[in-house]
């Protein structure tokens, strides 16, 4: 097979990645390699963080033995405004989710790799918000454990 890329939208818990998707040619190849990997970019002005997750693919069928897993990642990834779309960007039609073979799957991460970098300003930069690296979520969960901090 050759490699695929396609943007998605995740959820992080409990050192796995949470998605939603449409059947297509990313389920078809997932289900024939559960050997994924994963890279999310952050970019700031004077940043950026790489993070890279290799994995496997669980898919998360409505079935009694998965159902609080399943229900788990809706609630997770609902915390996001349109978070269906990744999944269904060529099926969405007037910005409301199609009725559709909706498919949840987690990516059960083995290992976790990234990098980090800040470019040092040429003069300060007064403009910093209050919040500053407070509150930046998954991103710098994950970026933390590939730091070690």
């Amino acid at each position: 097979m050759q490699p695929y890329i396609v943007p998605i939208h995740f959820a992080y818990q409990n050192n796995c990645l949470y998605c939603f998707s449409t059947p297509g040619q990313k389920i078809d190849w997932m289900r024939a390699n559960p050997l994924v990997c994963v890279e999310a970019d952050q970019m700031r002005r004077e940043q950026w963080t790489t993070v890279v997750v290799f994995g496997r693919y669980e898919e998360l069928s409505d079935t009694a033995e998965t159902r609080s897993e399943r229900a788990l990642a809706l609630r997770l990834l609902q915390q996001v405004a349109a978070w269906w779309e990744p999944g269904t960007v060529k099926t969405t039609q007037g910005g409301t989710p199609p009725a559709l073979d909706s498919i949840f799957f987690r990516i059960n991460i083995a290992q976790i790799t990234g990098r980090h970098a800040t470019i040092e300003p040429m003069a300060p930069d007064t403009r910093q918000s209050a919040a500053g690296s407070a509150g930046r979520g998954w991103l710098d969960r994950l970026s933390r454990r590939v730091l070690g901090r």
